[in-house]
């Protein structure tokens, strides 16, 4: 082949490798722009919860503090007791203990939210460590309760697993994709199952639902960019694409398996060990 053919050659290479990137990219500010819209819900539940009973135990506060004042001012125990009464002290001391609890339960809500958000977002991270894909799984269905919460009733049947050398925040990516997919497959409630395990040098996690399921004209087409089955408008075809693009990129492999009406299950498998060169680029603890 001439020079200025392999030059030609090697220049398209490059430009098709930066618009893959580019579209992969803008996937995945699709799915975070999603992502951030249920975790804005997600939050504001347990917040506004948390803001009303604050409203209510200030008033309790305000009644407290008046049968306090009066206990020094009132000229007999029964005008006290008249007072107490009036302000019901008794479901006040009980209620108080309940609001208390249940805005804790909120704040702890958030937290996990937050805690899952922050696992989730690693965006940049470019080196690959050792990752607990249980904590990883979890994290994400926590990010995604709120697309998920209304289709579905999620059951986790996990196995037992080392610690895989990946890029965590990608693999949250590829469970994030397969988890709304799966919710999307789903018209009316269902179930979503998540399941892990180990073969040898390899383990897998699993995403199978009990949604339409997919045409098996359609299966051979998957992973393609651009290729999907929901109506205009309501997908990219870059998903699957983005999530086999990073698996490859881990040296594992996604197999999918459907039928129409019956649902789909998706399974990745990951080595636990990268190759020797990306090991020795790994960062210490």
């Amino acid at each position: 082949m001439p020079d200025d053919t392999m030059t030609r050659t090697s220049h398209l290479i490059h430009d098709l490798e930066q618009v893959n990137t580019q579209l992969l990219q803008s996937e995945k500010m699709a799915a975070i722009g999603q992502l951030a819209a249920g975790v804005a819900h997600e939050i504001n539940n347990p917040i506004g919860y948390v803001f009303s009973n604050l409203k209510t135990l200030a008033g309790y506060v305000n009644d407290l503090l008046r049968i306090i004042d009066a206990a020094g001012e009132v000229a007999s125990l029964q005008e006290l007791q008249a007072l107490i009464t009036k302000l019901e002290y008794g479901y006040i001391r009980e209620d108080v203990q309940a609001l208390i609890g249940e805005s804790e339960e909120g704040i702890e809500r958030v937290k996990t939210i937050i805690t899952a958000l922050k696992d989730f977002s690693h965006i940049d991270e470019e080196a690959f460590r050792p990752a607990d894909l249980h904590r990883g799984l979890d994290s994400t269905l926590n990010l995604v309760n709120n697309e998920l919460k209304y289709k579905a009733e999620v059951v986790k049947a996990y196995g037992h697993l080392p610690e895989v050398e990946c890029l965590p925040s990608q693999i949250n990516q590829v469970a994030l994709n397969l988890l709304t997919n799966a919710a999307h497959a789903i018209e009316e409630r269902g179930c979503i199952t998540v399941r892990t395990g180990q073969q040898a040098d390899m383990v897998w996690f699993e995403v199978e639902d009990t949604g339409q399921g997919i045409k098996a004209e359609h299966l051979g087409r998957l992973f393609e960019p651009f290729f999907t089955t929901k109506p205009v408008g309501e997908g990219t075809g870059l998903g699957l694409a983005l999530s086999f693009s990073i698996v490859r990129k881990h040296g594992g492999r996604i197999e999918a398996t459907s039928e129409e009406g019956q649902g789909s299950r998706f399974r990745v498998w990951l080595p636990i060990l990268q190759p020797q060169d990306d090991r020795e680029a790994m960062p210490s603890c």
